[in-house]
């Protein structure tokens, strides 16, 4: 699938929609219809899907925990294709699940590839796209403990998707806007831990 940068996120979600033809669709189907060969777009395409509804079923937050979790360790390892076991590749999801997900999605997502643009380039690669992998690891490994409180991974969710969008579309503003959300998380896990 090839992506521009005008037009990031809509191009991820009619990949998932083509992958959902039938009355499932599996992240290997996901996969298929995204392609292998840049890990990137695979981690904004899970974390947006956590964003929608999707993050309310029992499961789905603590999946996707494992699949950016393992994704994002190889894109420190800087693989040009990437990997999953077996085991991630076979989940499925019924069909009308993820297009209601896509769905809900597509008009935040149509905003959003409108006002992205290259700027604070700094914040996007070099020394500091390992910054941007490493924090967001870290927010996918509380997913699964956030499971437990309905929707809450979706704002998880949300701060990886903005730092793997910026990533993508060379626009800093958005990766600063997903550290943003990271603080914001960190400030409520402090607030709310007991004492």
């Amino acid at each position: 699938m090839s992506i521009h940068n005008d037009k990031t996120l809509t191009h991820l979600l009619d990949a998932i929609d083509e992958a959902a033809a039938g009355d499932v669709v599996s992240v290997r189907d996901v996969l298929r219809a995204i392609g292998d060969r840049s890990i990137m777009p695979l981690v904004l395409a899970v974390s947006i899907l956590i964003v929608s509804p999707l993050s309310g079923i029992p499961t789905v937050p603590t999946l996707s925990s494992l699949i950016l979790l393992v994704l994002m360790g190889q894109a420190m390892g800087r693989h040009r294709r990437l990997w999953l076991p077996d085991i991630l590749l076979r989940r499925e999801m019924p069909t009308h699940r993820v297009q209601t997900a896509t769905g809900w999605l597509r008009r935040p997502c149509a905003w959003l590839d409108a006002h992205a643009r290259p700027r604070l380039r700094v914040l996007t690669s070099g020394v500091l796209r390992p910054l941007t992998l490493l924090v967001c690891m870290a927010v996918a490994a509380t997913m699964p403990f956030l499971e437990i409180l309905p929707f809450v991974s979706s704002f998880s969710a949300g701060a990886i998707a903005m730092i793997a969008f910026g990533v993508l579309t060379r626009d800093g503003l958005w990766v600063l806007a997903g550290y943003v959300q990271v603080a914001v998380l960190v400030c409520i896990a402090v607030w709310i831990w007991p004492s």
